[in-house]
């Protein structure tokens, strides 16, 4: 192969992988980002941690100090960026659900003057659960 054919296969090819770059999905481009967030629910008290070991899940109602499950990344609601809607499945359990919704206000706990980006929603089983969650 000629010098020249290889210029020309080479702009080519160049082109060709510039013209799909604009297409690939953001998780492509972009290095994962090391994900942490502390959700906080009351009456009854409860709480998650987040982040890519583990999901711990904690309930003072419940007697539960400490329920980990397996970590899954979380998916945006169909129409939504990830850091508007963040829905979360606890390992292969489809009965436990928990979405993290930002609002361009902020939520209470109700027992403290904090306040949080997120209002996050537990669906476990046939029980629903309400708090707040801001990223650590």
């Amino acid at each position: 192969m000629t010098t020249q054919n290889w210029k020309k296969l080479f702009v080519v090819f160049g082109l060709g992988i510039t013209a799909v770059t604009p297409f690939l999905p953001a998780s492509a481009k972009e290095a994962p980002k090391a994900e942490r967030f502390r959700v906080v629910g009351t009456e009854p008290f409860w709480g998650i941690d987040i982040n890519q070991k583990g999901i711990v899940y904690t309930s003072v109602k419940d007697n539960i100090n400490k329920q980990t499950f397996r970590y899954v990344p979380p998916q945006p609601a169909q129409g939504r960026t990830l850091e508007a809607v963040r829905v979360y499945r606890f390992g292969a359990n489809p009965n436990h659900i928990l979405i993290l919704h930002k609002d361009n206000g902020y939520c209470s706990d109700g027992m403290s003057d904090n306040k949080y980006p997120y209002t996050a929603t537990l669906i476990s089983g046939n029980t629903v659960k309400t708090g707040c969650a801001q990223n650590q």
